[in-house]
């Protein structure tokens, strides 16, 4: 299944002036996107607040520059399991009791049916040898009752989420800006660390917006395929095999 180009669709094209063949990023319009929250992420345009227009926009700068070469942590779709994954679920369950992203209230959970609704990591939890070899635990601010269970498996670590827009999220298609979270977020102690929901949003932005975008990685395998040698002969086949 050959992965599927983000690019496609997008309406904001970016250029340097002094190279306007060659496209350095861009990005779909979504309601809400402003000229202030572009100039956020590329620092070029006049900050305000009038909503974002459809074209091309060119960087002029006085000296040379390079479009970042940052990594990006590829995800899959997954569902982790493990000693610590329910006392994970049940924490962010407790806490959210609603997608954070959509707002959707869980009105059946006092009968403990959670049904369309996930407890959703914001770092992966495949990646916790880079969590550990980075100390973002660092980040954390609620210890752990058992310290030798790790921290990435903590509920500020966590987002409850409409099942759909979990796989959204796991594929960096949308993310949280951590400066507009709602005030209800903002009053609980026990919310998602602010540099969490900052990390995955600035992969959403490498993912999503720079150069001619990184792939979408399909999940949908038609019956009998072979799963794992279309992932192996397949791009990244390492990362999406962890």
């Amino acid at each position: 299944m050959p992965p599927i180009n983000r690019s496609r669709k997008r309406n904001v094209h970016i250029y340097d002036a002094n190279d306007p063949t060659t496209v350095l990023g861009g990005l779909r319009l979504a309601n809400g996107v402003t000229n202030a929250s572009f100039y956020s992420l590329y620092s070029q345009i006049e900050k305000d607040d009038h909503p974002l227009q459809p074209g091309k926009y060119f960087i002029v700068a006085a000296d040379p520059f390079n479009v970042n070469n940052e990594p990006w942590l590829v995800r899959t779709i997954s569902y982790a399991s493990g000693t610590g994954t329910q006392t994970f679920s049940d924490a962010v369950r407790s806490r959210d009791r609603r997608c954070i992203i959509s707002g959707r209230e869980a009105l059946d959970a006092d009968d403990d049916n959670w049904r369309g609704f996930e407890a959703a990591h914001i770092f992966p939890l495949a990646y916790e040898g880079y969590w550990s070899d980075y100390n973002y635990g660092r980040w954390i601010t609620i210890p752990p009752a058992n310290p030798t269970k790790g921290s990435i498996i903590l509920m500020q670590n966590g987002l409850l989420l409409d099942s759909a827009i979990h796989q959204e999220f796991d594929g960096y298609d949308l993310s949280v800006n951590p400066d507009h979270l709602d005030q209800r977020l903002l009053n609980d102690p026990q919310r998602p660390v602010d540099q969490l929901l900052q990390w995955h949003f600035r992969q959403a932005v490498l993912v999503n917006m720079r150069g001619a975008r990184e792939p979408i990685f399909g999940h949908g395998f038609p019956p009998g395929s072979d799963i794992v040698g279309d992932i192996f002969h397949g791009l990244r086949a390492a990362e999406r095999m962890v």
